[in-house]
């Protein structure tokens, strides 16, 4: 596997680190490649309750390398979008752990993470009109989804960077720390997410995304027919509960 991406796990969190500091972690080919081959790890992986997506260096991605832009492949032209879907569907909560620039490629990326956590470095953009290229990994269903269509048409065709603080006010962001406080808050929401049935954490994102678009009474037969029962842990996780 390319190592463009390096992968630590601790405490049933997987972290997955964009290794391309020097390219502000800019994503190629191989980048995708080696996230593919850890979604498909990670996919089965029952000890991992978390993933953390987080870049090396000063940023966490600059978006794709326009460098490999017409380097010629073998892979078929959906092969980039839908690494980013399965990492959309992958069943355990994602968080987008950014820093510094967050542009174009890499802003789709973390979109299609369950939670985007920020610091006060991170600097959100979609350039893709600056290059005279049109989105195709998810920008524009996932961020008009996110902040709303007015501000996704804004930030789409325009180019203009959001700063952290109107990215939180926006709700692209669901936390910001203070520069330097992002590891802290990222342990904080993962043990969070990681002291959760990760049995009910899969559940409810299976739920959310299969409901997605439909009517209330649709969803709420949906949830009925598609319920998948209790953990299996559940009665010990509320004896537990109980326990003096």
């Amino acid at each position: 596997m390319s190592q463009r991406i390096g992968r630590k796990d601790a405490d049933g969190v997987c972290t997955l680190t964009l290794d391309r500091a020097e390219k502000l972690n800019a994503l190629d080919m191989a980048a995708f490649e080696a996230l593919d081959a850890h979604l498909t790890a990670l996919e089965t992986d029952d000890a991992v309750g978390c993933v953390v997506l987080r870049g090396a260096g000063r940023a966490f991605c600059a978006g794709a390398d326009l460098g490999d832009l017409d380097t010629p492949t073998e892979r078929p032209p959906r092969f980039k979008p839908g690494v980013i879907e399965r990492l959309a569907r992958l069943p355990k909560p994602v968080i987008a752990a950014v820093h510094g620039v967050c542009f174009t490629g890499g802003l789709e990326l973390a979109l299609a993470c369950d939670f985007i956590l920020a610091d006060a470095t991170a600097k959100f953009a979609d350039t893709h009109g600056k290059w005279g290229l049109v989105a195709s990994w998810g920008m524009s269903q996932r961020l008009p989804r996110r902040i709303g269509l007015p501000a996704a048409k804004r930030m789409m065709m325009t180019s203009r960077i959001v700063e952290a603080a109107e990215a939180e006010g926006l709700g692209l962001v669901d936390l910001l720390a203070p520069a330097g406080g992002l590891d802290e808050l990222v342990r904080t929401v993962a043990g969070e997410l990681t002291a959760n049935s990760g049995f009910t954490n899969t559940a409810n994102k299976r739920l959310l995304i299969e409901t997605d678009g439909m009517s209330l009474a649709q969803g709420l037969a949906h949830e009925h027919y598609r319920h998948p029962g209790r953990a299996p842990d559940w009665r010990e996780r509320i004896d537990r509960f109980r326990r003096p």
